[in-house]
């Protein structure tokens, strides 16, 4: 049975759906609230609850403008965050994720050494699958289809582990970045398989911080290797960490979301969010 946080999730996706769909017509209050079916008061209400702003303010971050000069202003992001000691491994305003990347033998004959636990919980963007090695995440996505489909896909990556339902204090500590309460963070630690080349990627991305956007092509430059802007899409999709590691800050040069995995619309969704609790109108 779906909570509350997950229909309302629904809602003000469908409403930034039909808002995208439909931004020449520039929408009114009235128009998207009837779309989702709604009162003009109930829907203002519960769009300021979840993002914080008014719908109209919402829409100002999902702009071309808007995208186009965040990507101006984060053309010397890497260079502040070297200037300022910091490595790829953590981000600027959120400097608490650490990634390790699991050896050969940790996800050998399909991570038959490994103990995973995992578990479900809800995030502003809908249902999550979470789960943990005793090193740190391992995985986390939205679970659209179901926890049966999320968990399959889970085991898909080790499929030779073995799996508790349990929520354990790495997890919850990693579930805390979704209040974007920083005071009840503990530092969060990734436990990752990937190529070398995937995890230069995933730890570039940790670099981003919540508010910012970066291009595929200043990613590639970033970790020396300008003309890998193909092969870094690649690794972007192939994130095992839905948010913590954030591949949704990743757009097009021309200020376009571009792809994402989990959908479009919840990266629409996503960056506006974040967005609208650092730059407040």
């Amino acid at each position: 049975m779906e909570t509350q946080q997950a229909i309302n999730y629904k809602r003000i996706a469908d409403a930034i759906a039909y808002y995208r769909a439909h931004f020449k017509l520039q929408p009114s209050l009235e128009e998207a609230a009837e779309h989702v079916h709604l009162s003009v008061f109930h829907f203002q209400r519960m769009f300021r609850e979840w993002a914080g702003v008014t719908p109209k303010q919402f829409l100002q971050y999902l702009s071309l403008e808007h995208a186009k000069g965040m990507l101006k202003s984060s053309a010397t992001l890497f260079d502040t965050a070297h200037e300022t000691g910091l490595s790829g491994t953590g981000r600027l305003h959120d400097l608490f994720i650490r990634m390790e990347g699991m050896t050969p033998g940790e996800y050998k004959n399909g991570g038959e050494q490994l103990h995973i636990n995992y578990s479900f919980a809800e995030s502003p963007f809908g249902t999550v699958i979470v789960a943990s090695t005793y090193k740190g995440i391992c995985h986390m996505a939205f679970a659209d289809d179901g926890p049966e489909a999320a968990f399959r896909e889970l085991q898909a990556s080790f499929p030779h582990a073995q799996y508790t339902q349990l929520l354990d204090t790495i997890q919850q500590n990693a579930l805390f970045i979704f209040t974007q309460d920083w005071d009840r963070l503990h530092e969060i630690k990734l436990h990752l398989k990937g190529t070398p080349f995937q995890l230069k990627v995933w730890e570039t991305l940790l670099a981003i911080p919540p508010g910012s956007l970066s291009t595929y092509a200043g990613i590639a430059g970033e970790i020396n290797s300008p003309a890998a802007s193909r092969a870094v899409g690649t690794a972007v999709g192939h994130n095992p960490v839905a948010f913590l590691i954030p591949c949704h800050r990743v757009i097009r040069a021309s200020g376009e979301l571009g792809g994402y995995h989990w959908g479009e619309t919840r990266k629409a969704a996503i960056i506006g969010w974040e967005a609208s609790r650092i730059q407040r109108p």
